[in-house]
């Protein structure tokens, strides 16, 4: 093996079990910080090891191992390791092939480390913001740069709160567990909006070549069918996986034979997983069953069942969507509803009403770096008429996607725009 495809399966490996690395780390080492170093000098070995060696025959347990040495290791040059050196070495010991042999295991349910990571992660010592961050960097795998651009916030500001997340989890000692009781509600929230912003990133990357990460969408979506079966009776939870799982049929209809990216209503909607889309629609009877005013996820996953609905995009309920996005905008109004709320106002009313709509957004500063504010504004004005006002929006869009293949839509509809 050449040291470029060492490198190559050290990063495909990392990718597929890194989060669950982390999840197994904390859970042996009680300390998340510490468990995501132990993590990364595991995959530095991996990357000083694998070109010479040989790739190991299971990568996942030989980085698990790898990991736990380090730990024991710096147990023994720590105090702390006096109390725990039975506990850790009888531990180690007997853990070996059980190691093995877990990783082996294909299974389609995530582990019960996992959960404890992001119940951990989720914890009210930290602030909403650094309980979304650290999940997403510990579960999600994502680099600090696709987090920002799912908060609309620069990447010093979510790097500083990942850091200062884990030292206030240090500090405070929090038990590395899933809550129980009414304490399990009070987290719901927080958790439920990280699963969702894995879910996005999946769904349409922020960065890369490729205008899917499926892998990212799947974790999500195991994660809000589980959480669905922690909390049966929360409506947001049926919601969330409702809106998951009829956004997801949409997955295979989304990407041309080129991997060029189509959009909603120019996609074939034979292509879309009817599997999924009655999954997803169970599951929002069974939020609507339990709830009389929808939440959030709610009613987004009833705006998803309007599209998923809808033989073809002509059938398309777009007034039955504005009435969602006003309910939407009155319990969670965000510059980003009112930017969807847009769409569908454009599509029931007219381009010019959405332009309206849209103008009134340009000096939100949440704004200022979204692509998709002069990509749908772009859209609004080729719509009237305005081409070179349009060009020049699709062009300005275009230079601030990460996404190689969202880039060359945009490029090739300012282009559109001179024909």
């Amino acid at each position: 093996m050449t040291g470029q495809d060492a490198n190559r399966a050290v990063e495909a490996v990392w990718k597929i079990e890194s989060a669950r690395l982390i999840a197994g780390l904390a859970r042996f080492t009680g300390d998340i910080g510490l468990a995501e170093e132990l993590a990364q000098d595991a995959l530095v070995a991996a990357l000083e090891q694998w070109p010479a060696e040989g790739t190991p025959r299971n990568p996942g347990a030989w980085l698990m191992a790898t990991a736990k040495h380090r730990a024991i290791d710096l147990f023994r040059r720590n105090e702390r390791f006096a109390q725990r050196q039975g506990q850790l070495g009888r531990e180690f010991v007997d853990r070996q092939e059980a190691i093995m042999a877990e990783f082996d295991e294909a299974t389609e349910e995530v582990s019960d480390d996992l959960l404890r990571l992001m119940f951990v992660a989720c914890h009210p010592v930290l602030s909403t913001e650094a309980r979304v961050a650290l999940t997403l960097r510990l579960l999600g795998g994502l680099t600090t740069f696709e987090i920002a651009r799912a908060f609309l916030v620069t990447e010093p500001t979510i790097a500083q709160r990942i850091v200062r997340a884990k030292r206030t989890l240090s500090e405070a000692r929090i038990p590395f567990e899933v809550p129980g009781g009414p304490e399990l509600r009070g987290r719901l929230a927080s958790v439920l909006e990280v699963v969702y912003l894995i879910f996005n990133e999946g769904y349409s990357a922020t960065s890369g070549d490729d205008w899917l990460r499926p892998g990212l969408c799947e974790d999500a979506l195991r994660l809000g069918r589980i959480l669905a079966g922690l909390a049966p009776n929360e409506s947001e939870v049926h919601g969330l996986v409702a809106l998951m799982e009829i956004q997801a049929s949409r997955t295979k209809a989304r990407v041309s034979p080129t991997g060029e990216p189509v959009l909603l209503l120019d996609q074939n909607r034979a292509r879309w997983d009817h599997l999924l889309i009655r999954r997803g629609l169970v599951a929002l009877s069974r939020a609507e069953a339990l709830e009389d005013r929808l939440g959030p996820y709610a009613l987004q996953a009833s705006i998803a069942a309007c599209h998923a609905r809808a033989r073809t995009a002509d059938e398309t309920d777009w007034r039955r969507i504005v009435t969602l996005y006003d309910a939407l905008a009155a319990i969670a109004p965000s510059p980003v509803v009112e930017l969807n709320r847009a769409v569908a106002v454009s599509m029931a009313f007219g381009p010019g009403a959405g332009l309206t709509i849209v103008d009134g957004l340009a000096g939100e500063r949440s704004l200022q770096n979204y692509h998709l504010l002069p990509s749908v504004r772009g859209d609004f004005l080729f719509k009237v008429g305005r081409l070179a006002e349009a060009e020049a929006e699709f062009q300005r869009a275009a230079g601030m996607t990460k996404n190689a293949r969202e880039r060359k839509l945009l490029l090739d509809r300012a282009a559109s725009c001179r024909r």
